[in-house]
């Protein structure tokens, strides 16, 4: 993914072997270079190497899967087709969201009320995962806590009471707050506003430094790390095996992480996917008063719109903000001028203030918004689809699936359980998705 300059109009062609040109790449801790696949790694096997797990995706997901598979005793060889955090994982918006990117009255009708309320744990459990795993790797990763859901008009102001009651009378979550609108300029420094709802159970982080903390912590508990990796095919069975271009993995469980990313690989599971474009812009480090003045509460923001903008302030000062869902995949020819025009209707104030970074990123989206857990045979775990509400569930995903392998599925196979129909129209769904979209912006337009 590249700046302005230079904009990919897919960023899984961004080159192999160098990080893509966001924000968060050019504000690392560290990323040391992990070695690729290489028959230099020969065994007994030839051109083989073995492990109990191979995990494809070198993304939250995939090194969450890895590390809590080490921790309980598993051999792992994680395969990345670029670099670690290369995808969604290192550009997204960083915002710890509580619950799911679907309604829970949704996942409601899917397990009914009580089964519901372990899922709504296991989102509160996502979140603690991320804070436990920071302190636990002493991970430097600018976690700050605090969330507002922004409403644009009187219908979404309502939507928010009825979730705020329904968090708090269905599933005992105290943390959330309504917000008048003439308390709005408290947390947001906007007239765009009719109210909102503050969460402090929410919050937010750098990502990337965060993933690549856990890459770290994962090498050190014996994983086995490989870059510019790419898997060209998988060979299922009762041990599959994962092949690259200079390599093969045999493993007795095979791990698919990779998302919106993982292509054509396993066509079943990119059936169940749309594959959506969301853009990210960082501005300049603001001055001081400028951003006290347009984000007092210093928390993440998104607002309730189909096409939500989100945003929040970077730990250097500067205004992070995301927006857009490009269903056809594509970014616009001026991503900065989009995404200026975007801020412009938030923060009038920052008309004049130019975008340092711009990028895009592919999220994987399922047709009911929940995460798509499941199993290709007894041998091959997958986790996909987080719908935009990634950055904890991923963690989870990870910590579930190691569960699953080392003989305690009972909570993976919550998600298991769910059906996720593919998306409509077979190899026709991208129209009929930018359609769908199209009507949903008139609609939030029309309040």
């Amino acid at each position: 993914m590249a700046s302005d300059n230079s904009l990919a109009a897919d960023p899984a062609n961004d080159s192999a072997g160098d990080f893509p040109a966001t924000y968060y790449h050019a504000t690392l801790n560290s990323a040391p270079a992990h070695a690729s696949l290489s028959p230099t790694l020969n065994n007994s096997l030839g051109d083989s190497i073995t492990a109990d797990v191979c995990v494809v995706g070198g993304g939250l997901t995939g090194v969450s899967s890895a590390l809590n598979l080490a921790e309980r005793g598993c051999s792992v060889v994680l395969l990345e087709a670029k670099r670690i955090g290369h995808g969604a994982s290192g550009r997204n918006g960083g915002q710890l969201v509580s619950g799911f990117s679907c309604e829970m009255e949704r996942i409601r009708q899917e397990v009914g009320l009580e089964v519901s309320k372990i899922f709504w744990a296991l989102s509160r459990e996502a979140l603690a995962e991320v804070e436990a795993r920071i302190t636990r790797h002493a991970i430097s990763c600018d976690h700050r806590s605090g969330y507002f859901y922004a409403a644009k008009n009187l219908q979404q102001m309502a939507y928010l009471q009825a979730l705020h009651q329904e968090w708090r009378t269905l599933y005992g979550y105290d943390q959330t707050t309504l917000v008048a609108r003439d308390a709005v300029p408290q947390w947001v420094g906007t007239e765009l506003y009719h109210g909102g709802l503050a969460d402090a159970g929410g919050g937010q982080i750098h990502p990337l430094n965060y993933l690549l903390g856990l890459a770290e912590a994962a090498q050190q508990a014996g994983v086995q790390l490989f870059e510019d990796s790419a898997a060209t095919r998988i060979d299922r069975g009762a041990q599959p095996r994962v092949h690259t271009a200079s390599g093969q993995v045999r493993a007795k469980h095979l791990v698919l992480a990779g998302n919106a990313y993982l292509g054509g690989l396993v066509p079943e599971l990119q059936r169940r996917l749309a594959r959506v474009s969301s853009f990210v812009g960082v501005t300049p480090p603001l001055d001081p008063a400028l951003a006290a003045r347009i984000m007092p509460a210093d928390v993440a923001v998104s607002d309730c719109d189909a096409v939500l903008d989100y945003y929040r302030m970077t730990g250097d000062g500067r205004l992070l903000f995301g927006a857009g869902a490009n269903y056809a995949a594509r970014q616009p020819a001026t991503l900065k001028s989009y995404l200026a025009g975007r801020i412009k209707t938030v923060f009038p104030a920052l008309v004049d203030i130019p975008l340092e970074h711009a990028w895009s990123g592919h999220i994987g989206v399922t047709v009911n918004r929940i995460p798509d857990f499941g199993r290709l045979g007894p041998s091959i775990h997958y986790a996909q689809g987080f719908s935009g509400h990634g950055v904890a569930l991923t963690g989870l995903a990870g910590k579930l699936i190691a569960e699953s392998i080392t003989g305690l599925p009972e909570r993976f196979d919550l998600f298991a359980g769910i059906e996720h129909r593919p998306f409509p129209g077979g190899p026709f769904k991208t129209p009929a998705l930018v359609l769908a979209m199209a009507y949903y912006k008139l609609r939030d337009r029309l309040g």
